[in-house]
């Protein structure tokens, strides 16, 4: 038998999706949390009243009363609709397998259109906070009170008790996921992907921010996985360069932007030595025309054009950081993006030039084609700290931008040449050794258009883009666990 949990939501889809559950011979309780609007409770229905649904206080009483074999739980109610079979596969699956959680895929219904949604493998390094399961997570109550009883109860917090729980049990059972289309979805937030992409770090979440992060350092503790704030000094200069500092600014085919942003990082003010690259990866329409006749008139723009033709943007920042003209510190300038001001790039050069950072991130607003800005705003990652921050990397699905390496070090560890994640990766491998600076005040406009490569994805590109980062943290996690046994059996050497 299973008990159903799920949040309330005032309205007939509420409703419907009760009854569902109320009418399976599987299922032997429902609780139904809300914040004192619900009046219904009968039969198998319980009502809980909470002001959060994800609290340890919510979910502490919820799964301490649960006599029955399963738990499902639903992370949020849009109308459901259950498939043939749909409760009856969930069970078996567990109890054949022995997973501790399972989730599978669905069918998001539309206005007069049904489509596929399906959903990744859960992996070693699939820890972010958002990571989609869909609307169905089934869990065994004997893999909950095994997780809980072994890693300690659910953390206090009032946001983040489906995470901590997700993650405890995630430690000793595998979270499996079902690939068939078990349940029909009708689902209420119809923005497209790239509206949807800076909800996590939207900064009136903060407060869930701090809860997530709280609950994943925990986590990573527990797995060992965890970087103490310790680094390494930084490699001593080896030979000489050029200039100090050069813009890189990898383009194909933006004949419609290119040309503002490489104005906008030739006319940087800084009391040093810079010059501006810009990656062409064989642009089929104007852009290598533009790029040439700025070229002409500004000796400070190198054009570069890869001798291979199977770069993605991490190969190109590759061609940029080997190539003779790169600076001592080099700085990130998307194609189509552009920097808030003048000053831009010299407030970069002092934040390296200010601690032993191998890196450095800024703060970023976000605007449309005419400079407005648009919601969320300003994107800081105000969540980042010198003790944490590396860490809580591992939870969140990017960094910030514009970014900026110590050119050295990018030549120690070359970027991924993929298109996506590739700023991620190396960020996570520099972090993993060495100091990244911040700066918090808004140095770089993230122009959001029609024209953007995240501007509107299926759901299968989502995908192997999350699945990619998850793979990303699967490689540093494991990585950092090395490092952390190696530290553990290192001799250690008396102090004079």
């Amino acid at each position: 038998m299973i008990d159903v949990v799920l949040p309330y939501i005032s309205g007939p889809s509420f409703e419907r999706t009760l009854k569902q559950f109320s009418l399976s011979p599987y299922v032997g309780h429902m609780v139904v949390v809300h914040d004192g609007s619900f009046s219904g409770g009968q039969g198998k229905c319980e009502s809980f009243k909470s002001d959060s649904y994800a609290s340890s206080m919510t979910f502490s009483k919820i799964l301490g009363t649960s006599k029955n074999e399963f738990i499902l739980i639903l992370p949020r109610v849009d109308e459901v609709s259950m498939g043939e079979s749909c409760l009856e596969r969930f069970m078996g699956i567990l109890s054949e397998t022995g997973a501790g959680m399972a989730y599978s895929d669905s069918y998001t219904v539309g206005i007069g259109k049904r489509s596929s949604h399906p959903v990744n493998e859960y992996q070693f390094g699939s820890i972010r906070d958002n990571f989609d399961f869909g609307m169905f997570q089934m869990y065994s109550t004997n893999a909950i009170r095994s997780a809980l009883k072994k890693h300690g109860a659910l953390a206090d917090v009032r946001h983040a008790a489906l995470y901590d729980l997700r993650l405890k049990v995630s430690v000793d059972h595998q979270l499996f996921h079902v690939q068939e289309y078990l349940y029909s979805v009708i689902e209420s937030d119809t923005r497209k992907s790239g509206e949807k992409q800076f909800d996590y770090v939207d900064p009136r979440n903060r407060e869930v921010q701090r809860e997530m992060e709280r609950v994943a350092t925990d986590h990573l503790k527990r797995i060992n996985a965890y970087l103490s704030p310790e680094f390494k000094r930084l490699p001593k200069s080896s030979g000489t360069f050029p200039v100090e500092a050069s813009i890189v600014i990898p383009v194909r085919n933006r004949e419609r932007t290119i040309a503002d942003a490489v104005n906008s990082a030739l006319t940087q003010k800084t009391d040093t030595t810079y010059n501006v690259l810009v990656v062409d990866n064989h642009s089929t329409d104007g852009t290598t025309s533009v790029l040439a006749e700025l070229g002409r008139k500004n000796p400070r723009l190198h054009h570069l054009v890869p001798s291979r033709n199977d770069l993605g943007i991490g190969g190109c920042w590759n061609t940029a950081i080997s190539s003779e003209y790169c600076g001592r510190y080099a700085a990130q300038l998307d194609s189509d993006d552009l920097y808030s001001g003048e000053k831009t790039l010299q407030s970069i050069i002092e934040t390296f030039r200010s601690g032993e950072y191998a890196m450095v991130i800024g703060s970023y607003k976000l605007v449309n084609m005419q400079l407005e800005e648009i919601p969320p705003g300003v994107i800081d990652h105000k969540e980042w700290t010198p003790e944490n921050g590396r860490n809580n990397a591992l939870r969140i699905n990017g960094l910030g931008a514009p970014r900026a390496f110590l050119t050295q070090l990018l030549r120690d560890h070359p970027i991924p040449n993929v298109s996506y994640g590739e700023d991620y990766a190396v960020a996570l491998r520099l972090s993993r050794e060495y100091r990244i600076g911040r700066i918090f005040e808004p140095i770089y406009l993230c122009r959001r258009w029609e024209g953007n490569t995240d501007a509107a994805l299926p759901i299968e590109q989502i995908n192997r883009n999350d699945s990619y980062k998850d793979k990303i943290r699967t490689i540093e996690m494991l990585a950092r666990q090395s490092l952390n046994a190696r530290r553990r059996f290192e001799p250690t050497v008396p102090q004079p």
